[in-house]
């Protein structure tokens, strides 16, 4: 079958959208017919990073399987389903990246999921059944965004009510791990942006404190406000300055075997290198680490839509804005340029 999506057939060239071939689905694969995509920052790295190309693009979608492989047992044609970058079987170290098979102009595409399409050719541990009234535009978010930044906070802090949290950037991952740090009751909720705009969002999702690093040096702030600093701190931008950030504005441990400083968790994309006192390590033992998409597909998506039939984490105030497929290139250029609150999504 051929179907619409955004292709790039070189990383000095515009994105398009043109036709792929998809093939009939291998015994592990299966074909979803989309509804919609989240639009993610990880997506403007991609389109502007040298690399294999024919390349499509997108990673947290929603729809509905019309395919199926013959070993696939945990879906069938017509279920409402989330395609999502983690595997629904836990794994071990890297996932090796394997083409999914669509071709375009007779040449094999790089991408093993890719949601920027009208329909989509998946390995089927990407794909996870949903509840058939699930939000059909909303919830395709719930398959990047909310896993990495609400993940973040429930699965890799495991923030506990009375902690206190720092979130750097109020952009769709960074909202949603401030909802989850509101939702398991931490007693401040501290936002850093450079767009006090953003900030005033934030508060809707449980931001208590917010700091404009164009005017203050948030690390001193946070210091101040906090007196010694958080239990956990988030970086869900991902910029040198920010991943240095988050580490001096935990709280400060010190000797004995129990006397555990905070830690630093890094959600964003990050560069290529940083600066970190070591001390922070061996005097105050601190802790620095990742978070990759820290969730459980299985368990945990059904959860956030429970939660979001129940109002305790609801889709709709973090969707802001919503392009059809031939408008992608817009909506990366206003991603590009700061303009979207929340997450933006492509409705198909």
């Amino acid at each position: 079958m051929f179907t619409k999506a955004v292709i790039q057939t070189d990383h000095k060239q515009e994105p398009f959208i043109g036709e792929l071939s998809l093939p009939n689905p291998d015994f592990n694969q299966v074909i979803v017919k989309l509804y919609s995509s989240g639009i993610c920052h990880s997506q403007l790295h991609q389109i502007a990073k040298p690399g294999n190309r024919p390349q499509v693009f997108g990673h947290e979608g929603l729809g509905v399987v019309t395919h199926i492989g013959k070993n696939v047992d945990h879906v069938k044609e017509g279920d409402l389903v989330i395609v999502t970058w983690v595997p629904r079987n836990p794994i071990k170290g890297r996932p090796n990246v394997i083409p999914c098979g669509a071709t375009y102009n007779d040449e094999l595409v790089h991408g093993q999921v890719f949601t920027w399409a009208e329909d989509a050719l998946i390995f089927a541990d990407y794909v996870v059944k949903i509840p058939d009234d699930s939000p059909k535009d909303l919830g395709c978010i719930v398959g990047c965004a909310v896993l990495t930044g609400a993940g973040a906070v429930m699965n890799t802090a495991k923030v506990k009510r009375g902690n206190t949290v720092a979130v750097f950037g109020a952009g769709g991952v960074g909202l949603s791990a401030i909802k989850m740090a509101s939702i398991l009751e931490a007693s401040k909720v501290i936002v850093v942006d450079i767009d006090q705009a953003k900030l005033d969002f934030a508060k809707k999702f449980g931001a208590t404190d917010l700091i404009n690093a164009s005017e203050y040096d948030p690390v001193e702030k946070i210091i101040e406000i906090t007196e010694g600093g958080v239990d956990f701190s988030f970086d869900a931008i991902g910029i040198k300055i920010t991943n240095e950030q988050i580490l001096p504005i935990t709280v400060s441990g010190g000797p004995g075997a129990d006397n555990h400083g905070g830690m630093a968790v890094l959600i964003g994309m990050p560069g290529n290198e940083m600066t970190i006192d070591p001390g922070h390590f061996m005097y105050n033992q601190r802790i620095y680490r990742g978070s990759l998409g820290a969730t459980y597909p299985q368990k945990d998506f059904e959860m956030f839509f429970q939660w979001h039939k129940e109002g305790i984490f609801p889709l709709d105030q973090f969707v802001t804005k919503k392009y059809k497929l031939e408008d992608f290139n817009q909506a990366c250029k206003d991603l590009r340029e700061h303009k979207i609150f929340g997450r933006s999504i492509i409705e198909f």
